[in-house]
């Protein structure tokens, strides 16, 4: 037996939910640095590659999420409402599913150069993927409800934000002069990229209703 599957088996079951939300908000800052690194990141080949590694995070969240669904279909005790641990762990995946995706169409539509309305979404993303991890570890004990509430108020401050970049950078890409085709490349990353606010948003509404339940 390994060391954690050892220490899995004198963890209360209950107990395990919070460690596995707890690994997949760490996934996703990992996630988020890396995406704000390699969209700043000046060589080329070099972006490309680690852009491509983000599907490494993404497979890693994947297992994670798996691990919840798996230990919800197996414990009859639950820190909270189980359709709310399944709704949160599918939220959390969304985050990291639009956060390759974004990185992915970077790579497939050749975008040479990231410009500045990416990297101030990237920016976002990955400041309202600290406070959402932020608020999952609170879930623990539920002591600090204002620190989760405050990280939440964040998190959808933040997902405004990202809509006044989009609306920006669309309005901007609509008068400008590029081909049709590079306009449709590029709004499909700008909608992308505010897509991961949104679903940040989704979480943090998730938690807020736990609280309001169980606090």
């Amino acid at each position: 037996m390994g060391l954690n599957s050892f220490l899995k088996a004198f963890l209360p079951k209950d107990k395990i939910f919070y460690s596995l939300f707890e690994q997949i908000g760490e996934n996703l800052q990992g996630m988020s640095n890396a995406f704000v690194l390699a969209l700043n990141e000046p060589n080329y080949d070099k972006r490309r590659a680690d852009l491509e590694k983000l599907e490494d995070w993404e497979h890693k969240n994947d297992n994670l999420s798996h691990k919840v669904f798996v230990e919800l279909g197996q414990n009859f005790i639950t820190p909270f409402d189980r359709e709310d641990i399944h709704y949160l762990a599918t939220a959390l995946d969304d985050v990291a599913d639009f956060m390759y995706a974004a990185g992915k169409k970077i790579v497939t539509y050749n975008v040479t150069e990231p410009n500045d309305y990416m990297k101030q979404m990237a920016l976002i993303v990955q400041e309202s993927v600290k406070h959402l991890s932020i608020a999952v570890d609170h879930l623990r004990d539920m002591k600090n409800i204002r620190a989760i509430t405050e990280s939440c108020v964040k998190v959808n401050s933040l997902e405004n934000e990202a809509d006044d970049v989009y609306t920006a950078s669309i309005t901007d890409l609509f008068s400008s002069n590029l081909p049709a085709i590079e306009i449709i490349k590029l709004k499909d990353v700008y909608q992308d990229l505010e897509f991961i606010t949104d679903k940040c948003e989704d979480a943090t509404n998730i938690i807020e209703s736990i609280i309001v339940k169980y606090a």
